[in-house]
């Protein structure tokens, strides 16, 4: 037998407004899309800000439904626009931000196990890392260098060849 030890390297800022100018344009893009969430059953809002590369922003937020299995997560609903908008366009980073209506979130929310993987998919699919920029309503940021950082052991295509 032989142990593994797998680190995660994660930066930590107090607030958005410590993040270099241009991850902190993309927080504000990520908070105001909080708007656009649609959560009348959780209440959770959730947005997610990509920008690519060329420094192109879009958003987008989480979007429920009665039927509880059928709700799209931010990240991927964000994700999908830009592979419909901008294919094969490489992302730099993603922005997500999170509001509850129940409570203040203080802390970082870090994106769903479906979430994860979908990201490791974008970054594999562009042959390009994504920075996570993860916050709350206030309190620290954590930035990640890629989304392998959140799923290490992520399932990808050289398992299917």
């Amino acid at each position: 037998m032989k142990e593994m030890n797998i680190t995660t390297h994660i930066k930590v800022y107090n607030t958005t407004e410590e993040l270099p100018t241009e991850d902190y344009e993309l927080s504000k893009k990520a908070t105001a899309a909080l708007e656009d969430s649609y959560s009348p059953y959780s209440k959770f809002q959730v947005a997610a800000a990509i920008r690519f590369t060329d420094g192109t922003m879009i958003a987008g937020s989480n979007q429920e439904n009665a039927s509880y299995p059928l709700c799209l997560c931010a990240e991927r609903v964000v994700m999908s626009a830009a592979a419909a908008l901008y294919p094969g366009k490489p992302i730099e980073a993603m922005a997500i931000t999170v509001k509850s209506k129940k409570r203040p979130i203080s802390e970082p929310v870090s994106p769903c196990g479906a979430c994860r993987q979908s990201i490791r998919e974008e970054e594999i699919k562009l042959k390009h890392p994504i920075k996570l920029i993860l916050f709350g309503e206030q309190g620290q940021v954590y930035v990640l260098n890629s989304g392998k950082d959140l799923l290490p052991l992520s399932f990808d295509p050289s398992f299917l060849e």
